[in-house]
């Protein structure tokens, strides 16, 4: 379907609109919305979302409220029981009350624009046959249930995990293994299907990684702050983003939204840019809370209205904590336990009303004050101005505890070491503002020193070291420099890993030492280029030394000793704890097996793909008619170009990492540019589902102006909205 196709299908005439309003569009299907009043320009972002994105917000909707075997059928049977313990919707209605007039008033008129397009479009996504979903109205509660969906807690993909092991007999040394090393929740995956798919969900859709980079002008080669950032989230497509660009008389600016939120999550005004990522925040606890009152713990009952099968019912528990989640397979507790989660998600915040409030900013000072408001998932977001300024600020409602880390995964509820004292917001949680040295740099790495944590587990601080060094590597940067760094292979953490094996394994033997295995591994620089034969070696090594030092009988490596965090830390040590003969015996087995393993395959490339294709790929049988195309790609699991993956040694599909990006100069009002993996369309069929695939590959992006003379010449396709009858 062409582009001219697909805007024939966008409402233009009798909407209910105040005054006539004026969407351009790019050769890649990219919106550029003037409108004369506010609540307009939310009505039509509304249809914009609904025309370009309509079948994945539907299936957000569904995720969200535990219904995705409506359409999947029993597979996701247990998947959808623990999305309704878990419940993304439970804060709404207290979240909708604490909006401000103004706020609200935009959040309606968006859900009108949605539910216009939806009651006049004459055709629906092709995701509506495929899954047999049926129109329903919207609300404001479904997108602030979706929000919290965005602001998942990553940690719980680490405490899943860290739940198997806890009940195995060496849970003690495990814990504080895990506490030492931290654990990357974005690195691994588990085995199972059911695991994987909820990886994806949770993981996929929240902002659970990213770079973000800041500039001062002392440093910029134009004279301007610059700001860079890639967010890392799955890559399927349609993308997690559409890329906006509106004016009306209290906004201007361009950025990227998530599908259904009318927010810019990154963005760019007139006198600020803004990006972020996630800053693995312990937002959440989970408690034994066995002891509790029988009465204090209710319990309701929901049908699973199941496709292609029988519907079930299941028993939802809550104790006045949160949700009990033991009762679900993902997290099983002990025998003795009753495990219920305690989330600050499940409490009412205004993040809608923050981020129009970033959107309206003038100065970093502004930027923090709006900051305030937002709670959940936690975000270190970074800020430079047209005046100058950069600065940096931890934007989350931050549990207020004691100091120490808890000794157990699960906290017992009357402890009182374990309460939660109130929360700290922006406002009273340290920020950065003009550091010395002019650069700001954030990976998911720990923020800095507060007087309680910010969280428990942290990604290796590889990538944030490595930022900063690229950022210092020259005097003064230009915004191209900072392209190529979003492009950045080099792993720090498996150069050193790979530097300990080697000398392993020279203890075992001469002849392992030097065989011609050994000497790609040795001659390998940490760079996961495409064309590079020394990743293949060194991921297939890490595969088999795993497999044999953590394995069980039948092979099965525990989650919890996957984490690239956990081997960077811990693999070496343990190898050589092996006493001898067996760990020579080891050694030289894993290396027969890796060079038999890489010997079938030339380069990092030939193994490491993403994927092109619809979320739907995923889906088992049917799932290859909708993969596009496969792409050898560089990066790895914490390089800057994340490309995540986990213990390998053969070919295998890129499912999360670097899928969009962001690089503004403050210098110049017309200077900001974004790329999507995949398309701005979600439309499967049209052309630009996947048209900005070979930007991203190449390092290209689309440039998102300011200035009326730099939107007319860049969007030259219009479309003028009439007002008909009211709303």
């Amino acid at each position: 379907m062409t582009t001219q196709q697909r805007l024939a299908a966008f409402p233009t005439g009798q909407l209910p609109l105040e005054r006539a309003v004026t969407v351009r569009w790019n050769r890649y299907g990219v919106p550029w919305i003037e409108a004369q009043t506010d609540l307009d320009l939310a009505f039509t972002l509304g249809l914009v979302h609904a025309h370009l994105r309509l079948g994945q917000i539907a299936v957000a909707k569904r995720i969200v409220q535990g219904r995705l075997s409506e359409s999947a059928g029993p597979f996701t049977g247990q998947i959808d029981r623990l999305l309704r313990t878990i419940d993304f919707g439970y804060a709404g209605a207290d979240s909708e009350l604490r909006m401000s007039p103004a706020t609200h008033a935009w959040m309606q008129a968006f859900v009108d624009g949605l539910n216009w397009y939806q009651q006049h479009a004459a055709n629906r996504p092709p995701e509506y046959g495929l899954l047999g979903l049926k129109d329903e109205p919207w609300t404001i509660r479904d997108l602030l249930a979706i929000g919290r969906l965005a602001g998942t807690d990553v940690n719980w993909l680490v405490d899943s995990r860290l739940m198997q092991a806890r009940l195995g007999p060496d849970w003690s040394r495990q814990w504080q293994r895990a506490l030492a090393a931290g654990a990357d929740s974005t690195a691994s995956f588990d085995s199972t299907k059911e695991q994987a798919m909820l990886f994806d969900l949770l993981a996929g859709s929240s902002r659970s990684g990213s770079n973000a980079v800041a500039v001062a002008p002392a440093h910029s080669a134009s004279g301007g702050a610059l700001l860079a950032s890639d967010p890392h989230l799955g890559m399927v497509l349609p993308n997690f983003w559409i890329l906006v660009g509106l004016k009306s008389p209290t906004y201007h600016a361009v950025g990227l939204m998530p599908p259904g939120l009318p927010i810019l999550g990154l963005g760019r005004n007139d006198d600020i840019a803004w990006s972020g990522t996630n800053m693995h925040a312990a937002a959440s606890e989970l408690y034994d809370v066995s002891g509790a009152a029988a009465q204090s713990v209710a319990g309701r009952q929901e049908r699973i209205r199941t496709r292609f099968w029988f519907d079930s019912e299941v028993t939802i528990r809550r104790a006045p904590l949160g949700p009990i989640i033991s009762d679900v397979p993902f997290f099983p507790g002990r025998p003795d336990e009753t495990v219920a989660l305690h989330w600050t998600g499940h409490e009412a915040s205004d993040e809608i009303g923050a981020f129009l409030g970033v959107m309206r900013a003038r100065s970093a000072g502004e930027f923090r004050q709006a900051l305030a408001g937002y709670a959940v998932g936690g975000q270190n977001m970074l800020c430079v101005t047209r005046t100058g300024d950069i600065c940096q600020v931890m934007a989350v409602h931050l549990p207020v505890r004691e100091p120490a880390p808890p000794a157990d995964l699960v906290r017992r509820a009357e402890d009182p070491a374990a309460a939660w004292h109130g929360e700290a917001d922006a406002l009273a949680l340290p920020w950065a503002l003009n550091p010395a040295d002019g650069r700001l740099a954030s990976a998911n790495n720990r923020p800095t020193q507060t007087a309680f944590p910010a969280g428990y587990f942290f990604p290796t601080s590889e990538r944030v070291e490595r930022l900063y060094a690229l950022l210092s590597a020259k005097e003064k940067l230009s915004l191209e420099d900072l392209a190529l760094l979003q492009q950045d292979t080099l792993s720090l953490s498996a150069l050193t890993l790979k530097t300990a094996l080697i000398a392993i394994i020279g203890q075992v033997g001469a002849a392992e030492a030097s065989s011609p295995f050994v000497r790609t591994l040795e001659s390998w620089d940490g760079r996961y280029e495409a064309d590079q034969r020394g990743p293949v070696a060194f991921e297939a090594l890490m595969h088999e030394l795993a497999q044999r030092l953590y394995g069980s009988a039948d092979g099965k490596v525990p989650s919890s000793a996957t984490d690239w965090n956990y081997l960077v830390r811990y693999l070496p040590q343990d190898l050589s704890a092996r006493p001898e003969p067996d760990r020579r015996t080891l050694i030289k087995a894993a290396l027969d097996a890796a060079a038999a393993a890489s010997a079938r395959y030339g380069t990092w490339g030939d193994i490491h793909r993403v994927r092109v294709g619809h979320a739907l790929a995923g889906v088992p049988v049917v799932g290859r008619f909708f993969v596009l195309d496969h792409y050898a790609v560089g990066g790895s699991r914490n390089t800057i170009m994340k490309t995540a993956h986990g213990l390998v040694n053969g070919r295998h599909d890129v499912t999360f990492g670097s899928q969009s990006r962001q690089l503004c100069d403050m210098s110049d009002p017309d200077r900001s540019e974004f790329v999507l993996l995949g398309g701005e369309d979600g439309w499967l069929g049209s052309a630009n589902f996947a048209d900005q695939v070979e930007l991203w590959r190449q390092g290209r992006t689309i440039t998102m102006p300011l200035t009326a003379a730099a939107v007319a010449a860049q969007f030259p396709t219009v479309t003028r909205l009439t007002p008909g009858s009211r709303r």
